[in-house]
């Protein structure tokens, strides 16, 4: 049987007391007497089938002679004042899901392995620890100070360790050595249902041994080919990728510190100078970052991230730097952390190609500026609040402009001319358009030519100046009825001075006897 190259490296860690350690994190210690080894005893209990049994325990309590399944019953029977608490798997959860966050200081590749483990990824890692060894000391230290208890194992398979750390006497296998390491464990090392596990025993395979060298296709036809699976894939024959909970950055760069920083500016300067690093890692790619993540890791062991999407492709350390600043600006008005952080990551989840355009020669390009401002609004308020008007491909005057995110477009530079402005001397648009139209009443001179006088909210108003029609041809097909009519645009303006976007819906004779008048929009 060919195996996979034993160039992956993969740590599995068990959190075997993870239910209790999290309601015991607050406790002082006791005398270690045998009354208070009964009131550090602990149990987790939960409603199984009809009845309260513990499905969670401490290494106290567990030295008292209770296990799991046992009935509360009984053992409040042995020990009356045996301390218990309900199970709250949610709450659980979430302190496995902080543990992952703390992880990722080791690895990017931190997945969740069932409600009380995790899976790391840590191939090329362990030299930045001084070596596998070192790495599992140092994990091991951390989280014994927080007070988790852990163990933990690694190997040339996620399978493999995940077995060593449950089963096993060693914590480190070294490369090739997978299938001597596994051989003399039990059968439910092999994370098989313990329908599987009973059944195997009962048929006299008990150790991992008994099933390596048999043939596949009769284990196969007798206990399920989910047994043959976990055997390949504890063995390398089948490859076992983990699935990190946080997305893969493109590009990430990050410095440790022998001592925790804690001022604001030692955390920008961190970061401007991790910007450099980033920015030159993305250069020969010719990309830029859309999406960058600061990950900054607290002494505590709490992970904080900060997240900041771009308005426009960005390589630059200094804006970078300005952006963070700005965001650091809005969540902490003090010069000072409350907390210190031993690690600082700084990763570009998005990037995206950058497009080299040509402005004009004697055009200044303002693009770069607004896309900065942008960006600085966006990281106080949050870019989906900065909304730009965006013109659209289409004639209907109502659907011309859309308020799109500041973000979902590009921004391009001007290079038609010494100005993007219109240039003529009588705006084809209004500069305030109504959201509705408002129905005005409108006298012509002829059916086809521009009003006369219009009333319009009460107010009658006698034309002095009359620029069209503009004839619209509306899209049929945004229409309810299936009836789109023409409209006929005029821009009026008034002898009591407005200056006004009105039209005429409808033409006489050809699609309706009676059109109607409608103002639309003020120039000024």
């Amino acid at each position: 049987m060919s195996t996979l190259s034993p160039s992956r490296r993969y740590l599995a860690l068990w959190l075997r007391r993870i239910a209790t350690d999290r309601i015991e994190l607050g406790r002082s210690p006791e005398p270690d007497d045998e009354s208070a080894r009964i009131e550090r005893a602990l149990v987790i209990v939960d409603q199984v089938k009809n009845a309260q049994r513990i499905v969670a325990l401490n290494d106290e309590a567990e030295r008292l002679g209770l296990a799991v399944n046992m009935a509360l019953a009984d053992a409040r029977a042995m020990y009356p004042t045996l301390d218990v608490a309900p199970a709250d798997p949610e709450s659980d959860r979430h302190l496995l899901e902080r543990i992952a966050d703390w992880c990722d200081r080791y690895t990017p590749l931190v997945g969740l392995d069932q409600t009380d483990g995790l899976a790391l990824d840590i191939t090329g890692c362990a030299h930045l620890f001084g070596g596998e060894v070192a790495l599992c000391r140092d994990l091991v230290r951390r989280l014994v100070l927080k007070g988790i208890t852990a163990r933990l194992a690694i190997a040339d398979t996620f399978g493999g360790a995940w077995a060593m750390a449950r089963y096993g006497a060693s914590s480190i296998v070294p490369p090739g050595d997978i299938k001597a390491a596994l051989a003399p464990l039990p059968v439910a090392a092999l994370r098989i249902a313990p329908d599987i596990v009973q059944a195997l025993n009962q048929a006299g395979l008990k150790r991992v041994a008994d099933l390596i060298e048999r043939p596949r296709a009769p284990l196969a036809a007798r206990f399920g080919q989910k047994l043959i699976a976990r055997i390949d894939q504890a063995l390398g024959a089948n490859d076992e990728p983990i699935r990190p909970r946080l997305p893969l950055p493109s590009y990430v760069v990050e410095q440790r510190f022998g001592e925790p920083i804690v001022l604001t500016q030692d955390v920008l300067g961190t970061i401007e100078q991790l910007a450099c690093k980033l920015c030159h890692l993305m250069e020969p790619h010719g990309e830029g970052a859309r999406l960058l993540q600061v990950a900054l890791f607290r002494t505590d062991g709490k992970v904080e991230r900060i997240d900041m999407r771009t308005g426009q492709v960005l390589r630059d350390a200094i804006r970078i730097r300005r952006l963070f600043a700005d965001k650091l600006a809005a969540t902490d008005d003090h010069d000072e952390l409350n907390f210190g952080f031993d690690i600082v990551r700084l990763s570009a989840l998005v990037t995206e190609r950058i497009e080299l355009i040509q402005t004009g020669l004697d055009t200044a390009d303002h693009s770069a500026d607004l896309a900065h401002l942008i960006d600085r609004l966006g990281a106080r308020f949050g870019l989906q609040r900065i909304i730009r008007q965006v013109p659209q491909d289409t004639y209907i005057p109502e659907f011309a402009i859309a308020a799109l995110p500041a973000h979902a477009f590009k921004t391009t530079a001007c290079v038609s001319g010494p100005s993007c402005e219109q240039q003529s001397p009588v705006p084809l648009r209004p500069i305030r358009l109504f959201e509705r139209p408002e129905p005005i009443r409108a006298i012509a001179e002829v059916p086809d030519g521009p009003p006369v006088r219009f009333q319009w909210r009460h107010v009658m108003h006698e034309v002095a100046m009359a620029e069209g029609p503009e004839r619209i041809a509306m899209e049929w097909w945004r229409n309810d009825r299936g009836q789109a009519l023409t409209r006929d645009y005029f821009r009026v303006e008034s002898r009591q001075g407005a200056r006004v976007w009105l039209y005429r819906e409808g033409l006489y004779g050809r699609e309706t006897a009676q059109p109607s008048w409608f103002l639309h929009g003020l120039f000024a």
